[in-house]
């Protein structure tokens, strides 16, 4: 029995996302060890089993997204972005509040949250997408093509911003690389990228001088610091981070031999990829880079196969951002990066970001298995 019969679209991304689930339950529930204990009694079951449970729910999400015929996306998008302003709106005034930023909404009826920047993050970048594909006829024109993306773009990254610095620029830059393939003006983007410098310039003069204007832009200017000093007493989880990754040597401590997981606070989830290499080794670092590298580059792939210009663009911008993201958090473990808080893309614990993912790349398998439907229609009218 064929065990890919009923499920279309790459195959090697299927896999992937496969090896990127056991991976993460098997570093999840060996890092999850002090948070057990220090909310569940020890009990380390209960993480495993809830951890488990979101990643088979997320691929059974993943599963119905490809399903769905992804001309689709580009109307919902129509609807999501306007929906995404007042939910991040609201977010940012009545949201629950973690770590002094209010992410999340409570999912009435349930004890669920969820981030609104991740819905917003693909309703934005589906919607890009769309407009790019409409306006490829006036694709050069200042207000015709260019103004109709970058507005949008302007208010849900700025809407973003005050809670999550890290989302609202991996989701800026991931708009900028579907404008570049969309053939937009390379004046006009090179013009936003300016702007963009000088914004975040006068952004990072503002938080040192004036660094108690709220508790975030205290925390934003604590980070920044301690990256540049190196300070180890105020940079105590990259240091921990560090230590897990220098002794994890090539080849790891091996499964559940992680010291470093009872001293990082997040080590089931920004910091997984330090635990990562504690058990498993720099190769299971490696591999973990190239799954990512190889995902992206089958992305990529069915871009270039798909006949349609917004399949092409969606297909580009959601790996591009998952890739992206991951590389963030794995620069962040080695401590290229100052803390940004951004999760592994499915290997990290968590809810339904997990799900937003999933979501993400079963849009992904929907254009590659309307690109593998049109291959087979056109082999059988050569035959």
């Amino acid at each position: 029995m064929n065990v890919f019969a009923n499920i279309k679209g790459d195959k090697v991304i299927w896999i992937i996302v496969l090896l990127l689930s056991v991976i993460s339950i098997l570093v999840v529930y060996s890092s999850i060890v002090a948070l057990a204990y220090r909310y569940k009694s020890g009990d380390t079951e209960y993480y495993l089993f809830k951890h488990s449970t979101i990643i088979g729910f997320g691929l059974l999400l993943m599963y119905l997204t490809h399903k769905v015929k992804y001309a689709y996306f580009s109307r919902i998008s129509q609807i999501a972005i306007y929906l995404s302003v007042p939910l991040l709106l609201f977010t940012l005034l009545k949201g629950v509040s973690a770590g002094e930023a209010s992410r999340w909404l409570k999912i009435p009826g349930t004890s669920l949250t969820f981030q609104t920047s991740d819905f917003a993050k693909l309703a934005l970048i589906a919607y890009v997408a769309r407009v790019l594909a409409i306006k490829q006829a006036q694709i050069k024109d200042f207000k015709k093509a260019f103004l109709p993306i970058v507005i949008p773009v302007i208010i849900i990254c700025g809407l973003i911003l005050p809670a999550n610095l890290s989302t609202a620029a991996i989701l800026f830059v991931t708009c900028l690389v579907i404008m570049f393939v969309g053939r937009i003006n390379l004046k006009y983007i090179f013009s936003l990228i300016g702007a963009g410098i000088l914004c975040l310039s006068l952004f990072i003069v503002i938080i040192f001088a004036f660094p108690h204007i709220n508790n975030r832009v205290s925390t934003w200017k604590a980070r920044i610091e301690n990256f540049k000093n190196g300070d180890s007493e105020l940079n105590y989880q990259a240091d921990q981070a560090k230590i897990a990754i220098a002794t994890g040597g090539p080849f790891g401590k091996g499964p559940g031999g992680s010291i470093q997981r009872n001293f990082l606070p997040q080590a089931s989830s920004d910091f997984i990829y330090a635990i990562l290499i504690e058990e498993y080794g720099l190769i299971a670092g490696f591999l973990l880079i190239f799954l990512y590298m190889t995902l992206f580059f089958r992305a990529v792939r069915i871009a270039g196969k798909s006949e349609k210009t917004f399949a092409s663009l969606l297909a580009i911008g959601l790996s591009f951002s998952l890739v992206f993201q991951g590389m963030i958090n794995m620069a962040v473990a080695v401590n290229l990066f100052p803390v940004t808080g951004q999760p592994l893309p499915l290997v990290s614990m968590g809810g339904t970001s997990i799900w937003f993912t999933s979501i993400a790349i079963g849009m992904i398998l929907s254009v590659s298995a309307e690109v593998e439907k049109s291959n087979i229609q056109e082999h059988l009218e050569q035959t």
